[in-house]
């Protein structure tokens, strides 16, 4: 299978037609299209559908989509790193990141990253749902969260402590739990999905059904509804660290118990090598990380 033939299938879906292809890579139509041909015979399988004004995958097609676009960009970052070893990281790296956390760690420091490889390229996706990494084509997610996944290949960044938190106000109208059983008394803000949260009590764990009216696909919206009073959050520390030391939420400590344990991590599918791009962007994150030093404040 030639790279050559590969790049005009990826370029042609892309641009929506064999001529616009041609045209972007320099080659003629008919070239294009014996190009195209050829790896179709290769494959032994039809990847477009076409008629004299548009093309489209076919089935075989959109399952070979991000294995393709892995080749031509994993051959053009190959080139790269052989032509300059001291060039860093090349090509596009796709990367999914939660929508709370890639505003607050992962954006921010992605200008810096981007100066010192200039040959690199980042398509940030935010969303708090774990995509299907071989079918979208992405190199990397990170998650908070207990994974499960065999099929992936999970790499821990960090802990990611969490704290029960609620308004002061919501607090002083409905009274602070002392105990995971006190929390059936009060409204919860869980994720949507969610009907229990889990904590670790007396080497054990310990799950609780969760009494709510409100639920949220994001974090954030859990977040900010936790803040105006809503009920009772469990969130991550760095994303409430700031809210605590300015008193918009109040950490709740209940008796023997505590949030279950999860991480960050860094997944990626089994099925793609750990090139040099995503090595970069893990080492740049856990450095960003080391440098958060907020606390949960001392109990009075």
């Amino acid at each position: 299978m030639n790279t050559d033939d590969v790049l005009v299938f990826t370029t042609a879906v892309n641009a929506g037609s064999l001529a616009e292809a041609g045209r972007r890579l320099g080659i003629g139509p008919m070239a294009a299209s014996r190009r195209l041909a050829a790896l179709e015979d290769a494959l032994g399988v039809r990847l477009l559908h076409r008629t004299t004004r548009s093309i489209s995958p076919t089935p075989e097609g959109e399952t070979f989509l991000p294995f393709a676009l892995a080749l031509v960009e994993n051959e053009a970052e190959a080139k790269a790193r052989l032509r300059s070893s001291d060039r860093g990281a090349a090509g596009l790296l796709r990367v999914s990141v939660p929508v709370s956390f890639g505003l607050k760690f992962v954006a921010p420091f992605i200008p810096d990253l981007l100066k010192e490889n200039p040959e690199l390229r980042i398509s940030l996706d935010l969303t708090d749902s774990l995509p299907d990494l071989i079918a979208t084509g992405a190199d990397l997610a990170i998650r908070i969260a207990r994974l499960r996944d065999s099929s992936l290949i999970a790499q821990k960044i960090a802990d990611n402590p969490r704290v029960l938190v609620a308004s002061p106000d919501y607090l002083a109208q409905r009274g602070t739990p002392a105990s995971v059983d006190g929390l059936t008394a009060h409204d919860c803000l869980p994720l949507r999905g969610a009907t229990h949260w889990t904590f670790q009590e007396g080497g054990a764990e310990r799950h609780i059904r969760l009494n709510f009216r409100f639920t949220s696909s994001s974090i954030e919206g859990c977040h900010a509804a936790s803040i105006a009073g809503g009920g009772i959050a469990l969130l991550s520390l760095w994303n409430v660290s700031d809210d605590i030391r300015e008193g918009r939420l109040v950490p709740l400590r209940l008796q023997g118990a505590e949030p279950e344990v999860i991480g960050i991590w860094a997944v990626y599918p089994t099925t793609r090598l750990v090139l040099p791009k995503v090595r970069t962007f893990i080492s740049a994150l856990r450095l960003r990380l080391a440098t958060v030093t907020d606390l949960l404040p001392e109990a009075d």
